[in-house]
């Protein structure tokens, strides 16, 4: 029998790292090997994803789903940061934008886009992060990167003086920044803008339903099993018993079509999960084999 092996869905607090969640998580399983797919900033709350023992080799393919939040845009001031853990380096009088503008001006900020990432980001710079290069004074330009935003929903408009504050919902592909969309919605409008909110609500298949408190976890750890996650994250295909004989081993499976771009979750005749494979011309290929005691991995 191995080491027990899953997937934790933290509903993280404000003021915490992503490290910092993995590293209370590592005591509460009794296990280093913890990991987390997609980083919240301290700022966010919402649904972070972990991994423990075996199912960390899952995280990278589940950092590739979409992501939904909400948040609250202020416009009318632009942060160093672009959320509201940054000093304020302009302000501008924003009292004067109605509904119709703003979502007029979200419209673009919609779809399949060219996105530059916040500096305070990160993101690396020849070996070093975005973030640390920009707290060290230096004057960092990240070069724009594709990204879609499905979803740029306006909930709500708030006013308080020059200041307006807006509530909206964002379902994003994975590497989008909702405070890069803060900072350029503030930017369209002429007034600047910043986030002062954001919630994670959902990675993939993980929503806040699944999702508990630390508080929660420590009082009953609760993990789904590898299986029950691979079937809610991926398309999935239940084998004979000669297949997954060869899936076990990460073996090429010839003339089989997977159906599917992208990952495949592989199972065998009694439903336990064993690999991922690829669709790979005819073939279908092995990703990452998850086997107790088997290391088999793609050979790309």
């Amino acid at each position: 029998m191995g080491a027990p092996a899953g997937i934790v869905v933290v509903d993280k607090p404000s003021g915490w790292t992503s490290h910092d969640v993995v590293g209370r998580v590592r005591r509460l399983a009794d296990t280093r090997k913890v990991g987390h797919a997609g980083t919240l900033d301290p700022m966010a709350t919402g649904v972070l994803v972990l991994g423990v023992g075996r199912a960390t080799r899952l995280l990278g393919h589940l950092q590739l789903t979409d992501k939904e939040y909400l948040a609250t845009i202020r416009l009318g001031q632009s942060t160093i940061t672009d959320d509201a853990e940054g000093d304020v380096v302009s302000t501008t009088p924003a009292g004067h934008l109605d509904t119709d503008a703003i979502a007029a001006a979200m419209a673009p900020l919609t779809g399949s886009i060219e996105q530059v990432p916040s500096a305070v980001s990160a993101i690396k710079v020849d070996g070093q992060r975005s973030y640390a290069r920009v707290r060290a004074g230096e004057d960092v330009e990240l070069p724009a990167r594709p990204v879609t935003v499905e979803t740029f929903d306006l909930d709500e408009v708030r006013r308080d003086d020059e200041v307006v504050d807006v509530d909206v919902r964002v379902v994003c592909s994975s590497g989008t920044y909702v405070r890069a969309l803060a900072r350029d919605l503030g930017s369209a409008l002429g007034v600047g803008g910043h986030l002062t909110m954001l919630r994670r609500t959902r990675v993939g298949g993980f929503d806040l339903a699944s999702a508990h408190t630390l508080d929660e976890l420590a009082s009953a750890f609760v993990m789904t099993d590898l299986d029950t996650a691979a079937r809610s994250s991926f398309p999935t295909l239940d084998l004979t018993e000669a297949q997954a004989a060869d899936v076990r081993f990460g073996r090429l499976l010839p003339g089989l079509g997977l159906g599917a771009d992208g990952p495949v979750a592989l199972f065998d005749p009694d439903g336990r999960f064993l690999a991922l494979y690829e669709q790979r011309g005819d073939d279908a290929r092995a990703v990452a084999v998850f086997v107790d005691g088997t290391t088999a991995e793609d050979p790309r």
